[in-house]
């Protein structure tokens, strides 16, 4: 029999997994590891929803199998959400379905709309989903440019004229995780008149809408008119409300890209628990001052990490959004890439942080750190960081509290 199976071959090691593997090693010989690694939200869940929660899960109809794609009073939610935050109408019928959270609609609208061999466009380097939920659907993937700029509508239009097959379908995640780069409505209408010409389906990634920290605020690609036609977007609470580990996301545009979704999920899923439904309704239907709390609270995060980094002599530029902060590996580092420099700061200053080569190839020359940490953490980590930077020689990492076969992450 053959070692691996034909899809899982195609897999490389989740950078997560093994990120937090090699935490867990140290952690369990004593280390203080201050995690910025994984884009986590520490902060609990604003108390009116999950009082919602424990009301509705009282009352024992609420056991009952659910609704795959979304109770009502959910799907009639979100596109209230919308219109006021967008001013964009959504039916909630035909134009919205409930996930569970964004990373499982992504990969299963990738499966459905796939055929073996299509050719996909996602931005390099990205959210793992993005490229790998189409590799998992057999598709082969063309990497572009992940800025937000005329690098990539000029990869868009090469990535046309040469690509066979032409390209089916294209990724946009802004705000960018891991870049947090944030795009315009101006640069969507270019997105969308391209798509539109050329008859490419565009996957949306807006995970991160409402964690910004200046004027530019995030737009919708369906605010475009016309985007309907061809694009659907995927949103998602877990960062909104800090409800990660509740898994509760949307699909929202398209009708027949809503439809091969919502047919996918019913036959692989009856929804998300009832009392998660309708605490996320309460969640988009109640009072909003939580999301400016939590907007307040990741600015103060950003100031301090990149303030300190600065001080540290790390040159970090401040993100305009997201939860993270795109690191450039420090000069007299750069050349152990992004894998080698984690390991250092893991071993020796005690700091978990994101290998960029875990995003593709194109990420190999920063890290992802996370604010994920209260103000006392981080001052911490920057301590740790700051010693680190001012005595390393930039030789490899000791291997006793992390071994190369625990940051072990194949380039993707």
């Amino acid at each position: 029999m053959q070692d691996e199976f034909h899809r899982i071959r195609r897999l490389p090691p989740y950078v997560f997994a093994e990120v937090n593997a090699a935490k867990a090693k140290a952690r369990a010989v004593g280390e203080d590891i201050i995690d910025l690694g994984m884009g986590n939200p520490d902060s609990p869940t604003p108390p009116h929803i999950v009082a919602k929660l424990i009301e509705t899960v009282q009352d024992p109809r609420s056991h009952r199998y659910s609704t795959s794609k979304g109770i009502p009073g959910l799907r009639r939610a979100l596109a209230n959400y919308y219109q006021r935050r967008f001013n964009v109408t959504l039916n909630p019928e035909t134009e919205v379905v409930a996930t569970l959270g964004s990373k499982e609609g992504l990969a299963n609208l990738a499966a459905a709309i796939t055929s073996p061999g299509d050719t996909i466009l996602v931005p390099n380097p990205s959210y793992p989903i993005h490229q790998f939920g189409f590799i998992i659907a057999g598709a082969a993937v063309r990497s572009i440019p992940a800025t937000p700029d005329e690098d990539m509508l000029q990869a868009l239009d090469r990535a046309v004229r040469h690509s066979v097959p032409k390209p089916t379908a294209l990724i946009v995640n802004f705000p960018s995780n891991p870049t947090a780069y944030l795009a315009s409505l101006d640069f969507y209408r270019e997105i969308v008149a391209f798509a539109r010409r050329h008859e490419i389906w565009v996957m949306s990634d807006l995970a991160y809408a409402e964690i910004y920290f200046g004027d530019n605020i995030p737009p919708s690609i369906l605010e475009v008119p016309g985007a309907k036609d061809i694009a659907v977007e995927f949103t998602s609470l877990s960062k909104t409300y800090s409800m990660p580990g509740w898994r509760m996301g949307f699909a929202a545009g398209n009708p027949k890209l809503i439809n091969a979704l919502t047919r996918m999920k019913s036959y692989l899923d009856y929804g998300a628990f009832t009392p998660i439904q309708v605490a996320a309704t309460a969640a988009l239907n109640g009072p909003q001052d939580c999301v400016q709390e939590m907007r307040d609270l990741y600015r103060e995060r950003r100031d301090v990490l990149v303030k300190g980094l600065h001080a540290a002599g790390w040159d970090v530029p401040s993100p305009d959004g997201s939860m993270f902060a795109w690191a450039p590996i420090p000069p007299r580092f750069a050349h152990l890439g992004s894998l080698e420099f984690s390991k250092l700061l893991m071993a020796r200053a005690r700091v978990a942080v994101a290998p960029g080569i875990g995003f593709g190839e194109h990420g190999d020359g920063h890290v992802r750190i996370a604010l994920v940490e209260n103000t006392h953490r981080l001052r911490q980590a920057l301590r740790n960081i700051r010693a680190f930077l001012q005595t390393d020689n930039a030789g490899p990492a000791d291997d006793s509290a992390v071994s190369d076969q625990d940051m072990k992450v194949a380039a993707k």
